[in-house]
C-alpha cells in the first residue's frame, strides 16, 4: 500500500512520523537508557507527541484513507490495558498505618474481581511511559507508506547504535570510572557507554545488530546489482562488527551467548547471498569463500583482541557460579526470588498489583535476608520480565500486551520474510525469550527499541507484498 502523490499531507505526516521516532530512540539511548529518574518526565512528554501524532492520523480524512485495513485494531488491546490500568488507581492497594511518630504502609485485602494499584501515582506514570512508546512506534504502521522511509528510520537507529558502541568502547579502554567519560557515577560497575546496566545494553544492541544485519543482507548486491562493494553493504559489515565488540566488551555474559547464535544464523542464511553479490563485484567463487573465512576470522580475532581480558574474567565468575550452583543443587538466591516474585503474583493472579508496584509490593514477599547483618536484600526488579508482569498487571494485563503483538503478527502470518523483517524478527526473539530470567524490559530504551522495530518489521513486510484495502475515509 503506497501513497497515490509524492507530496501532500499524507507525506507530511509521515515524515513527521519518522523523524519524531528517530529523535526519540537517539535522545533515549543517550539518556542514561531512559533508567534516570529525571530522564522519564521529558521522554514521557515526548512519547505523548507521538500520541498526539496517533490521533492526528486517525482524524484526518486523508491519512485515514490510506491507512491499511485493521491497522487501527492493533491498539485495541493497549487501549484495554490503559483503561485497566485506570481503573485500578480508583482502588489503592495499601493503606497508610500510623505506629508512634512512624507510619508503615499495608497491603488492603480486596476481592480478586476488583482491579486495584499500590501506587496509583507510579501506575499512571508508567502508564504514560508505555503509551508513549506504543503508539509512537505503532505510528509507523499508520502512518509510513513507503519502504524506502523504513529503511531510512532504520539506517539511523542502527547509525545512533554504532556511535553509542564505538563512544562506549573508548569509553571502556580508557578505564572511565562512569558514564561519560566520569562525568556521571554509575551504580553498576558493569555500564557500558551511556547504559547503567551491561544486560541492557547487550539486549538493546542485540536488536540492533539484528536489524543492521538485515539490512545488509538488503543491500548485499549493491546498488543495481552491481556488487557487494557499489552499495552499503560493505560499511554495514563493518559497523555489525564494531556494535558485536561492544556486547562481550560491556560484560554482558548472557547477551554475548545470544550474540553468537544470532552471528550463526545470520551466517547461514547469509552466504549464500553474500557469495553472490561478490561474485558480482568480480570474484571467482574461491576468492568469494576465501574473504568471507577471512572475514569471520579478522572479526573473530578483533573481538578477542578488543574484549578478551573482559570475556576471561567474566568466564571466571561463571565457571565459580555454576560450582556453586552445583554444590547447592540449584541456583541459589535467583530461584528463591523467582518463588516469592509468584507468591506475590498469585495473591492477585488476574489484575496484579498494579503497574510499576514490584519495588514497593515485593518488600512484604521477600524471604531472602543478608547473611552478615540480617538486613533484607532490596530488589527493584524480579529478574524475569515475564514473571514481573503477572505480579503488576496479572494475568489479564500481561495477556493484553500479548495479544499486542499477536494481532501484528497475525496480519503477516503468510508474508514472505525478507532479510530485514527475518533478522529484525530474530534478535526481537531473542530478547523476548531473554526476559524470562532477565529484565531487559526494566530499560526504556529496550522497550522502545523492541516496539519500534517490530512495527517497522510489520509494516515493511506488509508494503512488500500485493496492496491492501485502505481502510474508507
Amino acid at each position: 500500500m503506497t501513497y497515490k502523490s509524492a507530496s501532500g499531507p499524507g507525506h507530511l505526516l509521515e515524515t513527521a512520523v519518522a523523524v519524531h521516532s528517530a529523535i526519540f530512540i537517539i535522545g533515549v539511548s543517550w539518556a542514561f537508557g531512559g533508567n534516570a529518574d529525571w530522564v522519564r518526565t521529558p521522554v514521557s512528554v515526548w512519547g505523548s507527541v507521538g500520541m498526539m501524532l496517533t490521533l492526528l492520523l486517525v482524524a484526518d480524512k486523508g491519512a485515514r484513507r490510506r491507512i491499511i485495513a485493521g491497522t487501527l485494531t492493533w491498539a485495541i488491546p493497549v487501549m484495554a490495558l490503559s483503561l485497566l490500568v485506570g481503573v485500578s488507581c480508583l482502588t489503592h492497594g495499601l493503606k497508610s498505618v500510623a505506629f508512634g511518630q512512624e507510619s508503615f504502609l499495608m497491603p488492603l485485602r480486596i476481592d480478586w474481581w476488583i482491579p486495584s494499584a499500590a501506587r496509583p501515582d507510579v501506575a499512571l506514570r508508567s502508564l504514560w511511559l508505555f503509551d508513549g512508546f506504543f503508539f509512537s512506534s505503532l505510528n509507523i504502521a499508520l502512518a509510513v507508506g513507503r519502504r524506502g522511509v523504513i529503511r531510512i528510520v532504520l539506517g539511523i537507529i542502527v547509525a545512533n547504535a554504532l556511535v553509542l558502541s564505538v563512544f562506549g568502547t573508548i569509553q571502556k579502554l580508557v578505564g572511565s570510572t562512569g558514564i561519560y567519560f566520569g562525568a556521571v557515577k554509575s551504580p553498576q560497575d558493569y555500564f557500558f557507554a551511556s547504559f547503567v546496566y551491561d544486560n541492557h545494553w547487550g539486549a538493546f544492541m542485540i536488536i540492533m545488530v539484528g536489524t543492521c544485519i538485515g539490512l545488509v543482507l538488503r543491500y548485499a548486491r549493491g546498488s543495481g546489482n552491481e556488487g557487494f562493494f557499489h552499495g552499503p553493504a560493505f560499511a554495514g559489515v563493518v559497523a555489525v562488527s564494531l556494535m558485536a565488540i561492544s556486547i562481550p566488551l560491556s560484560g554482558s555474559r548472557a547477551c554475548t551467548l545470544q550474540l553468537a547464535l544470532l552471528l550463526v544464523i545470520a551466517i547461514i542464511n547469509g552466504v549464500p547471498q553474500i557469495s553472490r553479490a561478490l561474485r558480482l563485484s568480480g570474484a571467482s567463487p574461491a576468492a568469494a569463500k576465501a574473504a568471507m573465512i577471512l572475514t569471520c576470522i579478522v572479526v573473530g580475532c578483533g573481538i578477542w583482541f578488543v574484549a578478551g581480558s573482559v570475556i576471561q574474567s567474566r568466564a571466571v565468575k561463571t565457571r565459580d557460579q555454576v560450582a556453586a550452583m552445583w554444590a547447592q543443587r540449584g541456583i541459589g538466591s535467583r530461584s528463591i526470588l523467582y518463588h516469592d516474585t509468584w507468591r506475590m503474583a498469585r495473591a492477585r493472579p488476574i489484575y496484579g498489583w498494579g503497574m510499576g508496584s514490584f519495588p514497593t509490593i515485593f518488600f512484604f514477599y521477600n524471604t531472602q535476608e543478608s547473611k552478615i547483618d540480617r538486613i533484607p536484600v532490596v530488589y527493584h526488579d524480579a529478574h524475569s520480565d515475564w514473571l514481573q508482569s503477572v505480579a503488576e498487571i496479572g494475568f489479564a494485563g500481561t495477556a493484553l500486551i500479548g495479544c499486542s503483538v499477536l494481532l501484528p503478527a497475525r496480519a503477516i502470518r503468510r508474508k514472505k520474510v525478507t532479510p530485514i523483517p527475518y533478522f529484525i524478527f530474530t534478535g526481537l526473539a531473542l530478547v523476548s525469550a531473554y526476559a524470562w530470567v532477565e529484565f531487559p524490559f526494566g530499560n526504556a530504551a529496550v522497550v522502545l527499541a523492541w516496539w519500534l522495530c517490530f512495527f517497522c518489521a510489520v509494516q515493511y513486510l506488509r508494503l512488500s507484498a500485493p496492496p491492501e484495502t485502505p481502510v474508507p475515509a
